[in-house]
Order: C-alpha cells, then structure tokens, then sequence
C-alpha cells in the first residue's frame, strides 16, 4: 500500500450551524470556528471536515446550494475563511468541506435560466423530461417522500429531484457542466483546501431512460436508490472527476457511498481508487427499518460485533476506511449503541475506544467527545428537520398514533446530532446569547466542555488520552497500518481485536455486557495503555472485565 500523508490522521466533523455562535444571531458561524482551534488542536485533531457553508436558503442545511463561490452570510465572510484557513496551517490542521454535486438549489443561476427557458442549454443542466399523460414520467419515491418529479411552471414537463424538490439533480451526463464543476472544485483546492468530504455522489450517475419500476410502497412509488442501484457507468464520471480535480492536488476525499457493490470497493478506495476513502456506514444500517424509522430495529450486540469485524476484515488488503460512530445525519452513538445501562460516562468511553483503534481514519462528531447524547423532544413542531417530518407522517400514515410517531423520531431524528454544541453550564449551553436555531438538549448541565475540563475522569479527558496513544509515537504505525485481528468473537458481551505490526501487539478488550465477564488472556500483557476504569494492575493470565470496562493493553507477542 502506497502511504499517503493522511494516512495517521484523526478529523473531526464540525457542523458550523450548531458549534459556537459569536454575533448572537443564534447560529453558529466561522469566527465560532477559529476560535476553538486550540480546542481541537488539543484534543488530537488533525483534518476538520466543515458541513455546508456555502449560500443557500437552507431547505435542507445547506445541502441546497445556490452559489458554490460564496461563504452564506449566516456564518460569515469569504475573508474569515481565509482567516480560518491561515489559522488552522499555522496549527498544522487541515481544513476540508462538504463537496455536493449531484443536486444544487433551485435558487441556483443555473436552474433559474433553466426555468426561464425549458428547452435551452441550462435545462440540459438538469434532468427535465415530458410527463406522461398529464402525470410525471415515472413512479420514483424521493429520499424525503413523495416524488421525484416536479411539475415545470407553464409546462408540460417535469424536473427530477432524488431529495427535496428545491435540490434538482445536476446532470452529469453534460460535459459543460461537468466542467463547470470541475472548475469550483480546483478553484476550492488552489484556495487551499485539503481535500473534500463528498456527499451523495452514488447518485450522480442516472438510468436516462428512467424506467418505471415495481411499487414497494402503498403510494405506488418505487424508491429511486433502486435505479441507482441497476446502472453501470458510474466509475467512468468518478474518475473524470479524480483525475480533472482531487489528483492534482493530492486533495484528501472521503466520500458518502451507498448502493455501491462489495466487488468494486478496490475501484473505490485502492491505491488508485475514486477517492482517498469512504465512510463505514456497515453498523449504521443494522437500525434501518423496512417502512421508515417507525419500524427501526435497536441495535443487536452480537450483529454489531459481527458486522464491524466483517467490514474490517473485507477492507484490509484493499485501502482505509472512514469510521464513525456519529454524524450529523444520525443520531447521537450513546443513544443508539449503547444498552441503557451503558449510557454513562464509562459506557460512552468503551465506545470511542473500540472506534478509534480500529483499522482506518477515526471521525469525531462535534460533541461525541464529551459524550453528547440524544435530545428529549416533546413535539414534532420542536424539529427542524425535513427527513423527520417526512418520517413521522410516514409513521402516522401507517397507522402509528401521534405519540408513537413521536417517539421513533425522537430516537432516529438527525436533529438528535444538530442540537447546539455544549460548552458549559451558562444558559444556552453557551452556545448563543442570543435564540438558538434549534432547541438546546436539557442535559447541557451536566454534559458540557468546561466542567469536563476539569474533571481529569471525564469523557472529554478520556479522548484526549485515547487519540494521543493512537498517535504517539510509539505506537503511530500499528495503529495505523496494523493489522486488524478479531479476537474472543464467541465469548458472551466481549467485543475484542488485537491491533499487529511486526512485533508490537495491541489489545483492545472490552465488555458490553451488564454482568462482569472473565477471559482468559492468550498473551502474557506487557503494560496498560489506557483504561477507562483506572485499572493499575492486572493478572498475567486471566482478565475480569467489569460492566462497560474497556482496557488497552500492550501484549508480549
């Protein structure tokens, strides 16, 4: 495997909106930004991966742009980020943004010229088609529900759009476009970004004939995923897009990949793969429910054990993946990982330990570091969100009273990880004085930066040491190029795995179960790297293993 410099790093995924506000406007901005750089320098963090900061009007969190070249007044100036630029350099960090290129706004110049004239060069731009028989031209369901078809005004035609229907779907097929593309990109990158996080490029790549597919929903829409699912040629655009951009600058990639076949993954992430790698989505698809978020099953331990140790074994020989244990599209991992009884400082810790010593480049969400948890919503009027509201219609729909449809989306919302970022105990978790865009989450008194400051035992601590053992000097190379070898798979509640290179050996044990577990330890342990209990000593050959306990143990190989 060729080494790449970003091979060792730890990023952090900031979402601007909700992470510090400094002109009381009630959202967060980039002077908020540059002013925790230390912060998060400090922490561990090497690349910061900026959600959308671009203009838009914000229909779906910036996901909708209307100007790829400007910085949304909301969050400040194109200078400041410059400025944010400069800093992090000076701190040797690495900045990279959300890179969406499979839709824009229908604010956009573009889809603006495309509406003034259906039948000009813009439109092709888009994807407009005739409708059928005063219908749209196919029974496509929409990531957000409803269909992916909207009417064109004065027309006898229809724009498709897989999520909202003010995010119409670029088309990739377009040379001039595509090139028009390519050129933001690298504009972006002689700025001196390092690289992108790139948002739903699966999608980028369209079946033009748009056939009409089997129903699998009562409405008698079919999920457009599907189409995406069934055509080829989708590598062919990645790579003009690699070679016409990313490659030049050596730019840092991580892209959001879904609906992608297992046999392709060295097309994506090899030595020459699309991108530099892609996030492990494998654990978080275990609560996908079969109708929507009503029916989500919780999370099964010994299916999540297996399905982490099966995607690193499959990624090994191939390149790195992204982990994660929480985004801004997801709810908080406490929240959805954890058992009940877990749900507290040790549990979060043992968590963060088993994610960020596994083979590949840890992501840390805002707030995952202090152990931020799921908010407590009292109505569906309290959520910002477009998926959640589409999801609990979707539950009521079906059946579901209102307090029931309430509750799967208290527990699946994606505005469990957007609720503000808790830096104290002052009012508004000190992250506005002003009123906050989206509600506060009420255990802000307790789970906070600045009392985990100085409290030595607390989570934020607890990473603090966790990402500078995995960094140090010492033992960089194992947890970076070592090799991944799961270990006590049978053994009830352990989720375990050695981390190998050379000579050096590496456990990372710990106990997901509520009762204490004892196992008998294969080699002889040389030291104890970290432990989320304090444990100062331990048995040459067995290991008792308290509820929630995780140990790091250096072994004698």
């Amino acid at each position: 495997m060729k080494k790449k410099w970003w091979h060792d790093k730890v990023a952090y995924q900031i979402y601007p909106k909700s992470f510090l506000d400094t002109n009381g406007d009630g959202i967060g901005d980039l002077r908020g930004i540059i002013s925790k750089l230390d912060y998060l320098k400090e922490l561990g963090i090497d690349i910061i991966w900026l959600s959308p900061i671009y203009q838009s009007p914000f229909v779906d969190q910036g996901y909708d742009i209307s100007d790829y070249y400007s910085i949304a007044a909301e969050f400040g100036t194109m200078d400041e980020f410059d400025e944010l630029l400069a800093e992090a350099k000076k701190r040797d960090m690495y900045i990279i943004m959300d890179l969406v290129i499979n839709h824009c706004s229908d604010k956009h110049e573009w889809f603006q010229k495309a509406l003034a004239n259906p039948d000009g060069e813009y439109a092709d731009y888009f994807y407009f088609r005739d409708g059928k028989n005063g219908n749209p031209p196919n029974n496509y369901r929409s990531y957000f529900g409803g269909s992916c078809w909207e009417p064109v005004p004065g027309t006898d035609k229809y724009y498709f759009h897989m999520f909202a229907k003010e995010q119409p779907d670029l088309n990739w097929e377009n040379p001039l476009l595509r090139q028009k593309l390519f050129d933001m990109v690298n504009w972006w990158l002689e700025k001196g970004l390092a690289g992108f996080r790139i948002d739903a490029i699966m999608n980028i790549k369209k079946d033009l004939d748009f056939p009409t597919l089997e129903p699998d929903g009562s409405d008698g829409l079919s999920s457009c995923w599907r189409m995406i699912e069934s055509v080829d040629g989708i590598g062919e655009l990645l790579e003009d897009l690699k070679k016409n951009t990313f490659e030049r600058y050596d730019a840092f990639t991580v892209a959001e990949v879904f609906n992608m076949n297992k046999d392709e993954l060295n097309q994506f992430i090899g030595d020459n793969g699309h991108f530099s790698t892609i996030f492990d989505f494998s654990a978080h698809t275990l609560s996908d429910g079969i109708h929507g978020w009503y029916d989500a099953p919780d999370i099964d331990f010994k299916k999540w054990r297996e399905t982490i140790i099966k995607s690193q074994i499959e990624i090994e020989q191939i390149g790195f993946e992204a982990n994660i244990i929480e985004n801004h599209d997801e709810p908080r991992g406490v929240s959805r990982f954890l058992p009940e009884y877990g749900r507290n400082s040790d549990g979060t810790k043992m968590l963060g330990t088993i994610s960020i010593l596994l083979r590949g480049i840890p992501f840390i969400y805002q707030g995952q570091e202090i152990g931020m948890q799921n908010a407590i919503w009292n109505s569906i009027e309290e959520f910002n969100d477009i998926n959640t509201i589409d999801q609990y219609q979707i539950a009521t729909e079906a059946g579901l009273t209102d307090s029931q449809a309430l509750s799967a989306c208290c527990k699946m919302s994606r505005d469990n990880a957007r609720t503000p970022m808790q830096w104290n105990n002052s009012i508004n978790a000190g992250f506005t004085i002003g009123t906050p865009w989206l509600k506060i989450n009420p255990n802000y008194k307790s789970i906070n930066v600045e009392t985990q400051e100085h409290n030595p035992d607390s989570v934020l601590n607890y990473y603090r040491k966790l990402i500078s053992i995995r960094k140090s000097p010492y033992y960089k190379e194992t947890f970076t190029y070592g090799e991944f070898i799961p270990v006590y798979e049978n053994t009830e509640n352990i989720m375990a795995y050695y981390r190998v290179l050379d000579n050096q050996r590496i456990l990372i044990v710990s106990n997901f179960g509520k009762e204490t577990v004892s196992i008998d330890l294969n080699y002889p342990i040389k030291k104890i790297l970290l432990s989320n209990m304090n444990r100062a000593t331990i048995s040459m050959n067995s290991l008792n293993l308290n509820s929630c306990e995780v140990l790091v143990l250096e072994c004698d190989n």
